[in-house]
């Protein structure tokens, strides 16, 4: 093998791999230190200006950064890196200080931002300190798109969401609220200097099924239904309701309806429990609320009498793996399910739905309904028009909203600037940063603590059924949050080799508690990785190798198990091991210099 170029951005980068899972790229273990050392304000703003939205995100996202953890390599459970999020955004003192400067003398160019959820809020972030005017326009009275409309406030308070929101939108943005766009040719013939589409995938997915039309009145989409939840337009639900989907939509409608009065609430769904969209937590929360989940059930019939509801028929499947490693279900033998109900929330899945974007004005689709984009600028066929969020690519988590915000916010620059889209863009980058301060002494505690993962308190339940607005998680407090910080392995602290410094003496190889480090001959990765001190079998994590060393052998450390420790560190009498912290810096319109 050729030795590892440590300085490719995305070695380290993937090493870290909390930050190389989150579509942002949120420097998780600087931001768990600095709740560690209770630097709450700081932590906040580490957060803020990567995934824009700590204190929404420590409640709802989806934490694809948990199971990347490299700690379920030593225990059972990742670091809470999600619950972590919220303890900064809790226990924050006042940000507007370090918030970026918008002039007051703007640029000359105007952008329209159509929708006003996490996509378009970030796009509008990123641009004002650029001197850009920023027009925001959404049918709902206030920002925050589905945030506001679907998440239901006892897992979003609606006064965390207001200040995230405000926060940006007091940076200084044009908001027009309440005006619902019906045309995507107005909005062209309006004249700004380039558009961002933010509007979310609104349309809920339906069944056509024997008996559907017939029951129309009594079937409610779980989105739509949601909204008229948030919006007081709905503040009850009776008799026996049925919810039908697996994805946390339908986690929020059962768990809405239950608060709203309903004599019983049942989840069915077509698929294995195992497999189902809706996040674990999300399905022990509802589960906790006393509300059952019924798999391997996809529906057949609705059933009516004189146009009213009476139930489903469900048939019983079976889940069988094929060949090729997926689910298929096949009938059980067992006879059809029929459950009675009064009410349906469909909450099946969503997809793109623009009709109010003409198709003859140059901004083409796929078969899907979606826009074709340039996936590296999210530039559409219209060259003053981009999509970002659930409108780009369908229904994401909020996190990788503000992600392609950011990706958007630059191209609309360089767009608007008249500059390449491609060529131009900052380049992402990596600084190495020893933490050595003296013989035995380092900037970071390296101790591995063996705590398994604290439970996060939640309020009483019995109250917080009778109370649509309470919250249930109650979060860490300061106390949990230290003890639950101080389980970060610290992966961005790389363990740098030296080769030129090595004199062979293997003290590393002895000390290293997860036996990662091998000193032996070199060759062909897929035959290396089997006859290394402990065989590497992952091959999805790379194998860090060094240039020959004086006995013509290499340094090779299995990256997908070392706990960055620092023991090899420690023990090395010549410091050709170092324990370097790992900076990344990712793109975005911030990283250009004017």
């Amino acid at each position: 093998m050729k030795p590892t170029n440590i300085f490719d951005p995305n070695y380290f980068h993937k090493v870290v791999d909390c930050q190389w899972a989150c579509p942002a790229h949120t420097p998780v273990p600087e931001y768990i230190r600095l709740i560690a050392q209770e630097h709450y304000t700081q932590a906040y703003m580490l957060n803020w200006d990567s995934n824009v939205f700590p204190g929404i995100l420590g409640r709802t996202c989806d934490r694809p950064c948990e199971p990347a953890c490299r700690r379920v390599r030593t225990e059972e459970k990742a670091v809470a890196i999600c619950r972590l999020k919220r303890v900064a955004a809790d226990h924050k003192g006042d940000v507007t200080p370090f918030l970026p400067r918008v002039p007051t003398a703007k640029n000359g160019k105007r952008a329209a931002l159509l929708g006003a959820g996490p996509a378009s809020l970030a796009v509008a972030r990123d641009l004002l300190p650029f001197g850009y005017e920023v027009h925001m326009f959404d049918k709902d009275p206030a920002g925050g798109g589905m945030m506001r409309s679907q998440i239901p406030a006892f897992r979003l308070p609606e006064s965390v969401l207001d200040e995230e929101v405000d926060l940006i939108v007091n940076m200084g943005v044009d908001t027009h609220f309440g005006e619902e766009i019906t045309s995507m040719q107005a909005m062209l013939d309006k004249g700004y200097d380039a558009y961002f589409v933010g509007t979310g995938a609104p349309r809920g997915r339906d069944l056509e099924l024997p008996g559907r039309q017939e029951v129309d009145q009594h079937i409610s989409v779980g989105i739509d239904w949601l909204s008229s939840v948030a919006f007081g337009h709905t503040t009850e639900i009776t008799g026996k309701v049925l919810v039908m989907g697996g994805g946390n939509t339908a986690m929020d409608c059962c768990r809405t309806a239950k608060r709203l009065g309903a004599e019983s609430v049942d989840i069915v769904v077509r698929s294995a429990f195992e497999v189902m969209k809706a996040s674990d937590w999300e399905k022990e929360d509802a589960m906790a609320e006393g509300i059952p989940i019924i798999n391997n059930r996809p529906p057949k019939e609705f059933v009516h009498e004189n146009g009213k509801l009476t139930g489903v028929w469900f048939e019983c499947v079976k889940p069988v793996k094929g060949e090729d490693g997926r689910l298929r279900y096949e009938p059980s033998g067992e006879p059809d399910v029929f459950m009675e109900c009064d009410h349906i929330l469909m909450a099946i899945g969503q997809e793109n739905h623009c009709p109010w974007i003409e198709r003859d004005i140059g901004i083409e689709f796929d078969k899907w309904d979606c826009p074709k984009l340039d996936e590296d600028t999210l530039q559409s066929t219209h060259p003053k028009v981009f999509f970002g969020g659930d409108s780009a690519f369908g229904p994401e988590n909020i996190i990788w909203a503000s992600a392609q915000a950011h990706k958007a916010a630059i191209s609309m620059h360089l767009f608007m600037q008249g500059r390449d889209l491609r060529s131009e863009r900052p380049p992402e980058g990596l600084n190495l940063i020893s933490q050595k301060m003296g013989v035995h002494e380092w900037s970071y505690d390296s101790e591995h603590d063996t705590s398994m993962r604290f439970l996060v308190p939640h309020a009483d339940k019995r109250a917080a059924l009778k109370d649509i607005k309470m919250e249930v998680e109650l979060g860490f407090n300061e106390e949990l949050a230290a003890k639950e910080a101080q389980r970060c392995l610290n992966c961005d602290m790389q363990t740098v080799f030296t080769d030129r410094l090595c004199i062979e003496c293997d003290a590393c190889v002895d000390i290293c508690p997860m036996d990662c480090i091998s000193f032996t001959s070199n060759g062909e990765e897929q035959e290396m990785r089997v006859r290394l001190t402990a065989p590497a079998a992952n091959a999805e994590q790379d194998l860090y190798v060094s240039a020959a060393l004086g006995t013509g052998r290499v340094m090779v450390k299995d990256e997908d198990v070392c706990l960055h420790c620092g023991l090899c560190a420690e023990r090395c009498p010549t410091n050709a091991w170092d324990m370097q912290k790992s900076v990344l810096h990712v793109p975005q319109l911030g990283s250009f210099a004017e």
